[in-house]
């Protein structure tokens, strides 16, 4: 993806989308099916300015029916790069990840969705050029990945897989992982490429050793 913003071009103010189990990450792209009217709203909104920025983020775990949900303190910001509507009245779009933010504090009221102010200077690094990963072992990763995927009932190209860049590498794959709210966000959270990777890693031993645990030695 083309490099389309520098850290003072983006706003401080966002809408946000709180959704428990998406993860989008920088250079990595996310698909959406938006039917909701106000998350309808917020997307006509998104696509009139000339950032076309919507953040992603995960809600906290909160009693049922307690009103406004209170969300992680970091998400990732997304720029609409397609955009289709179907016949009974959904959207279908594409976000590819731009930078993480910090909430600083949430706005409602204005309009029928969440929007934050944000704070990006922590995640200057995000919109910067592709990262490396110097210490990545790809026979290694893969064949974990592999045995992971065939616990899972997971299938994938794994041409395609072996041919990647290392960030459009693990960051597709820490979305696409099944994996639950709190290792999504730590994966998220992961301060530089390395550390998510080694995050994954230890994400798909544990579920592959739990597997064991239950079942006996995977093959």
């Amino acid at each position: 993806m083309k490099q389309m913003f520098k850290l003072a071009d983006l706003p401080q103010t966002i809408p946000v989308f709180p959704l428990t189990g998406a993860l989008l990450l920088p250079h990595a792209r996310l698909p959406l099916n938006i039917f909701e009217p106000r998350y309808l709203a917020m997307l006509d909104d998104a696509l009139k300015t000339s950032h076309r920025l919507i953040g992603m983020i995960q809600p906290r775990d909160m009693p049922q029916g307690a009103g406004e949900p209170r969300l992680q303190q970091i998400g990732c910001a997304g720029r609409i790069t397609s955009f289709s509507e179907t016949e009974d009245g959904r959207y279908m779009i594409s976000l590819s990840g731009i930078c993480r933010f910090r909430v600083l504090a949430q706005n409602s009221g204005f309009t029928p969705y969440l929007r934050a102010d944000v704070d990006w200077s922590s995640f200057e690094a995000d919109i910067g050029k592709p990262k490396l990963d110097h210490q990545f072992d790809r026979p290694a990763f893969l064949k974990t990945l592999r045995r992971f995927f065939e616990k899972a009932q997971l299938s994938s190209d794994w041409d395609s897989l072996r041919d990647a860049d290392e960030e459009m590498l693990i960051n597709s794959l820490s979305m696409l992982c099944p994996f639950g709210a709190e290792e999504k966000q730590a994966l998220l959270e992961a301060p530089c490429l390395r550390t998510r990777r080694e995050t994954l890693v230890t994400l798909m031993e544990f579920a592959l050793r739990d597997g064991e645990s239950e079942n006996g030695p995977l093959q």
